[in-house]
């Protein structure tokens, strides 16, 4: 997928000028977190957020830098403290020259952007046009579309179990002596772990398959230094109530 296919297309401005009281009050008016900076000729020059408002002079929560700090960070970035946690415009407090992506940015780079600047929305734009904005929640709504189950008229417990195991068999955490059975959609997992973290990924792998309704496992662990061998919790949970 690309940014166009998730991105929000109407984008809420302000102009650098305004100011924070009007951008704030957008913010909560619009329920929106983030705003792009819009120059007078249409040109992208910075977004405000509401981590821009965190620190501010009016609610007391000003940075509080200690002596010996502030002396190693030097006079340049206390005066840039002092003039976010003061302006009283955008353009004060604004994240200028803010990271950009085209409409066609593939969704693993826009990922990739966002945690290698820890940001959390990421302007569209056409040349020097915004024409959208892609944030975390649009991530998620994507996320949350593509997980819907879509029918799929081979998923007979066959096909369940042949998947199953061609995933599992792909990854270094797949089980020892992986056995797969299934009936009716509902799947039994066996075979030998000697890594805890392999147990959900291997009932993760299980769920991932179109078609399944539920995972027993029955997978057991094996310490490989002293040769302790432990059931799965389920198993476990069984033995006590019968």
């Amino acid at each position: 997928m690309r940014a166009h296919q998730i991105m929000t297309r109407s984008v809420i401005s302000v102009t650098p000028d305004a100011s924070i009281v009007e951008a704030a009050n957008i913010m909560l008016q619009r329920h929106v977190s983030g705003l792009t900076v819009i120059d007078e000729a249409g040109k992208l020059v910075g977004i405000v957020s509401e981590g821009d408002f965190i620190r501010r002079s009016e609610i007391g929560t000003g940075r509080k830098r200690g002596r010996w700090l502030r002396f190693i960070l030097g006079p340049s970035k206390s005066a840039s403290d002092f003039v976010h946690e003061h302006g009283r415009k955008v353009s004060e407090v604004m994240t200028a020259s803010p990271v950009t992506i085209t409409e066609d940015t593939a969704l693993a780079e826009i990922v990739d952007l966002m945690e290698r600047n820890n940001v959390k929305r990421l302007p569209v734009v056409r040349g020097d046009k915004v024409v959208g904005i892609v944030s975390r929640a649009n991530l998620l709504q994507a996320v949350a579309g593509l997980a819907r189950e879509v029918p799929d008229p081979t998923a007979d417990d066959d096909h369940i179990r042949s998947r199953i195991i061609d995933t599992m068999e792909k990854s270094d955490w797949c089980p020892f002596g992986l056995n797969v059975i299934v009936r009716d959609g509902i799947v039994h997992l066996s075979g030998v772990i000697t890594e805890e973290r392999a147990r959900q990924a291997a009932v993760v792998a299980a769920e991932n398959v179109v078609g399944v309704k539920k995972v027993h496992d029955h997978l057991c662990w094996v310490d490989t230094m002293s040769g302790v061998y432990l059931n799965s919790p389920e198993d476990d949970e069984l033995a006590k109530a019968s």
